[in-house]
């Protein structure tokens, strides 16, 4: 028996699914609000309630959202200071106006007329991102999501609309962002890094004077020169927009490439002044930052271990050609390539966003990402098995290893390989 919501009620398709649909995108989750209706009466038509607090339901068979129409009033600070009221009396046009934008604020009736109180369709056309009214501000995470849909929307044309900005900045002056939490900040992040354009939301939240808020570490970078011959956008914080972008094109939807991109030049925001515009052991430098980030906004270790690899490890990678078959073993070694294989390739791709998120760079060769793709591969190929049937085990074993890879390496080069032993206890 098909499970339907209660026949009294009215039934509109909501929000990111409308949304998509007129923007031509393909079709995601697809949200319900539902008016004219009790809770007591979905759950009697087998829908399944989700919490206590908000008036959503889940459909048995379909799994699809159904929220009852709702208003929200704020009680305190912050993004979850709101009381909710959820009554049958609630109409759709009260439910819209809580929303966020006003491209999300558009409903879809079963047959397919639209319910636009806030002229979403026509900003939609105008690709421009607006706010529904002046609740935006009560909701300090809307900050964040304004920067996050523009990461997304940005390569489609859209802009934010000036009164928009206008209101995010007042909430960044006023504070507001400091009472979000870690995991919704490093959720919204995260989000904006698998999106197109991530450096759009760099550049929204700075532009609304709140990227020192949630990112003091990359906000540090904006004004930072580098060398115009190296670096034409010369801006540090403009190339982090680069190479964020550019890896998103490289590994589109993969976040955790994307974090080490954000995060590879950090050390440039501490180097001297003295020494400016180069930047000597800037790699060093931006491991404590970088390790601070990732404390405060509690940030997974896999994000977290790749980060450090490539902000240690980014300009090694960047000489390769230059590298004795031992100093290229030795680098696979510390950021884990034989422990955690795919490292390499994900190392390598940061590598190459960083070189051609350069003004002028972007279709620029980089072999050294297939050529470190291929030393790996020759080091892996090694047979451990076979070493250790000579026998070898303990530090003998560890030397032979090593010293069998590092001759891949080279042999993979097209280098003369040395096959003498390293050490008497290898030789036993």
């Amino acid at each position: 028996m098909k499970i339907k919501p209660p026949a009294s009620a009215r039934v509109y398709l909501v929000g990111g699914a409308v949304r998509d649909a007129l923007l031509g995108l393909p079709a995601g989750d697809r949200d319900y609000v539902v008016v004219g209706a009790t809770a007591e009466a979905m759950r009697a038509a087998g829908f399944a309630q989700v919490g206590r607090e908000f008036p959503v339901f889940l459909h048995p068979q379909t799994g699809e959202e159904y929220a009852l129409a709702r208003t929200e009033r704020k009680s305190g600070r912050g993004h979850t200071g709101f009381v909710v009221h959820a009554d049958p009396a609630v109409t759709l046009e009260e439910d819209l106006a809580r929303r966020d934008f006003t491209i999300n604020a558009i409903a879809q009736a079963a047959d397919g007329t639209l319910v636009d109180p806030f002229g979403g369709v026509r900003d939609i056309q105008a690709r421009v991102l607006r706010h529904v009214g002046p609740a935006f501000v009560e909701d300090p995470l809307r900050v964040l999501r304004a920067a996050r849909f523009l990461a997304r929307l940005a390569p489609l044309g859209f802009t934010l609309a000036p009164e928009t900005l206008a209101l995010m900045r007042q909430m960044a002056q006023a504070g507001e962002l400091a009472s979000l939490t870690p995991e919704r900040v490093w959720q919204e992040l995260a989000r904006a890094l698998r999106s197109p354009a991530p450096g759009a939301f760099l550049r929204t939240l700075r532009a609304a004077g709140a990227l020192a808020a949630v990112l003091p570490e990359v906000d540090a970078l904006y004004g930072v020169p580098q060398r115009a011959d190296y670096h034409p956008e010369v801006d540090t914080g403009v190339h982090v927009e680069l190479v964020c972008d550019m890896a998103a094109r490289l590994a589109p939807g993969d976040d955790v490439v994307g974090f080490a991109a954000l995060c590879h030049d950090l050390g440039k925001a501490l180097t001297p002044a003295a020494l400016l515009p180069r930047h000597p052991q800037h790699e060093q430098r931006g491991l404590a930052p970088l390790r601070a980030l990732c404390a405060r906004l509690k940030v997974p270790n896999e994000h977290r271990e790749l980060a450090l690899a490539c902000c240690a490890e980014h300009l090694h990678v960047h000489r390769l050609a230059e590298l004795r078959a031992a100093t290229v073993h030795d680098l696979l070694t510390r950021v884990g390539g034989f422990r955690r294989p795919a490292r390499i390739a994900q190392l390598a791709t940061v590598c190459e966003a960083d070189a051609r998120g350069r003004t002028g760079f972007a279709e620029a060769a980089y072999p050294q990402a297939a050529q470190l793709r291929r030393l790996h591969a020759a080091a892996l190929a090694v047979d451990s098995t076979a070493i250790a049937a000579r026998g070898l085990h303990g530090p003998a074993f560890g030397a032979a290893l090593r010293r069998a890879r590092i001759a891949a390496i080279a042999q993979a080069r097209g280098e003369a390989v040395d096959t003498a032993p390293d050490s008497a206890a290898e030789q036993a």
